[in-house]
């Protein structure tokens, strides 16, 4: 579980580098076009793509951190068990989600690829590059989902001595 946390925490730095990078193309687009009159014709599809990449790359550090949206209200009226539940409700419905977006992703990518499609853009970057971002990244969640089921009915012992887990 320790390597799945280690490349969900990966893929969210990665995640954090890829929004930066895309604050810095729009910045770019922005001066060259509105100060030099003289966009580009990369930089809005350039940052779309960092984009979607960035997004899945995330998803799977946010379900591990459990910053996932939930309406805490409810959830912290319900006792121990209708609580743990709920959880393993709500990972088996994470991981169901994944295993379908990993196999219909994939069935996408690899037309995409067979098919030759690329954007309708100057830049026409093939689709596969952007698709296969869905795949992946849903891989990725889909492993840190049942690491979090896992987690949930087999619980680590607390750290007590004070050094960080190894």
């Amino acid at each position: 579980m320790r390597t799945i946390d280690r490349i969900s925490n990966i893929c969210a730095h990665l995640s954090a580098w890829l929004y930066f990078a895309i604050g810095i193309i729009v910045t770019y687009e922005v001066i060259v076009r509105y100060v030099f009159t003289a966009p580009t014709i990369w930089a809005e599809e350039i940052s779309q793509f960092l984009q979607i990449w960035a997004t899945y790359l995330a998803a799977a550090y946010v379900l591990k951190t459990r910053q996932l949206i939930v309406i805490e209200t409810f959830v912290s009226r319900m006792s121990g068990p209708v609580r743990f539940g709920l959880d393993v409700f709500q990972l088996l419905v994470i991981a169901g989600f994944c295993v379908i977006a990993i196999w219909y992703g994939t069935e996408i990518a690899i037309d995409s690829i067979v098919q030759g499609r690329s954007t309708s853009t100057m830049l026409g970057v093939p689709k596969w590059m952007t698709e296969s971002a869905v795949p992946f990244c849903f891989s990725i969640l889909l492993a840190q989902a049942l690491a979090e089921l896992t987690r949930l009915f087999c619980p680590q012992p607390a750290n007590t001595s004070g050094d960080a887990p190894q």
